[in-house]
């Protein structure tokens, strides 16, 4: 099996939050996507080890922030190479409370949308949560940052708890 004919398909670039005790926590994910439109879906896949599952299970609540083409690869490393559990990835960042208390990025977004969960489902590794979306904002008209830029014009890499590393 070629499992590289997995890279040729199509995902965006976002940064995933939930709150929990007050806190936040936010990880880049690639995995989100809507699955349908009346009522609005989107579902997210979070490694089950990551700080932000563990929060998205406690608030059955999360943010999705849509990053844009030029955001700096040194930004998606604070909230896709560090853990939550060593430092406040929220630090210096420029964000909103949205609906639900959770925290939307601004800093090189050009959207936000904030979800219930409403399901959910085990896989493997990770966890699919489905959210109804419950607010939305366009920021700005700028280009989003897509998966294969990432790694092509960015030369980003992809970490083991990733749904995509290979």
């Amino acid at each position: 099996m070629d499992t590289k004919a997995f890279t040729k398909l199509s995902y965006g670039v976002y940064i995933v939050s939930s709150a929990k005790d007050g806190k936040f926590n936010g990880q880049i994910a690639n995995t989100v996507f809507q699955v349908a439109a009346e009522p609005a879906l989107f579902a997210v896949s979070i490694n089950k080890q990551n700080l932000t599952h563990e929060f998205i299970n406690s608030s059955k609540s999360f943010s999705i922030s849509v990053l844009c083409a030029d955001v700096p690869l040194v930004f998606i490393g604070k909230f896709g190479f560090k853990s939550g559990r060593n430092i406040d990835k929220f630090e210096g960042v420029s964000f909103d409370i949205g609906r639900n208390s959770m925290p939307c990025v601004n800093d090189y977004c050009v959207a936000h949308i904030v979800a219930e969960v409403i399901a959910t489902s085990d896989a493997a590794t990770h966890t699919l949560f489905i959210g109804k979306v419950i607010d939305a904002k366009v920021l700005n008209e700028k280009e989003p940052l897509t998966y294969s830029d990432y790694h092509l014009i960015k030369g980003g890499k992809t970490p083991k708890s990733a749904t995509t590393y290979i």
